[in-house]
């Protein structure tokens, strides 16, 4: 199993980095991890989008939903019920999050190795045939930041941008309704808001700069999909009952 994640996942994305660290950044390995990021996460965008607006739509019915429990609590049935006709009726899908995961979490490991294990000269072995192996892989980024080193810099903006991804996802709440209940999902999504941060900075501050770089670009490109995501669902008035698609 291990070969074979080895040979699908890990050594085409290596050689991916590479090709991209010779030919197309001219040497720079920070700026060739910010493009290889970007390009996965456009290959990925269709499960990215799926996911991301799947929790966005839950995140806002969280006020019915919270409703349809209440109103229900001594029957399970019609709860389950009506919760499955709100779900219907807003096309979501409850458990789809789980499914992107288990999607995700491989090539998201593979990524993680690359730029942890790829950044030494032994790892070139790896390289297909037809790829000419660098003489040296400068680990330098803009010929400042040293990614095979820990770097508090990357560090930092990576939990800065992880706050604001998290920011952002949270529901937005119509001030006009005082009475909206308050759902136990929503406060632990406001919770993780500082938890991700905190944990991103404790994770991150022993690894290789590398890592942060990947996390802070996969958490920028990540805003940009959530602020799209939220003018989809929102509209440009939080206070507005649309109706989602």
């Amino acid at each position: 199993m291990s070969n074979l994640f080895h040979e699908i996942l890990y050594r085409p994305l290596f050689n991916a980095l590479i090709f991209l660290y010779q030919h197309i950044t001219l040497a720079d390995l920070g700026l060739a991890i910010i493009l290889l990021t970007v390009i996965i996460r456009f290959i990925l965008l269709p499960l990215f989008y799926k996911s991301f607006k799947n929790q966005t739509i839950m995140q806002k019915l969280q006020p019915e939903i919270q409703k349809i429990q209440h109103d229900h609590k001594d029957n399970r049935e019609k709860q389950a019920q009506a919760l499955m006709a709100l779900y219907k009726e807003h096309k979501v899908n409850p458990f789809s999050g789980f499914l992107m995961i288990f999607i995700q979490l491989p090539i998201l490991i593979a990524l993680y190795r690359v730029f942890i294990t790829g950044l030494s000269d032994e790892s070139l072995s790896d390289l297909y045939s037809f790829m000419v192996a660098p003489m040296h892989i400068d680990p330098l980024f803009l010929g400042g930041i040293d990614l095979a080193m820990p770097s508090m810099l990357i560090v930092v903006l990576a939990a800065i941008f992880q706050y604001w991804q998290g920011k952002i996802s949270l529901a937005k709440v119509d001030k006009n309704k005082k009475d909206q209940p308050k759902s136990i999902a929503v406060s632990m999504g406001r919770q993780m808001v500082f938890i991700g941060p905190l944990l991103t900075f404790i994770i991150l501050r022993g690894l290789p700069a590398a890592v942060g770089l990947y996390w802070l670009t996969t958490s920028i490109f990540s805003i940009c999909q959530q602020y799209y995501i939220n003018k989809q669902v929102y509209g440009n008035n939080s206070g507005e009952n649309k109706k989602i698609s």
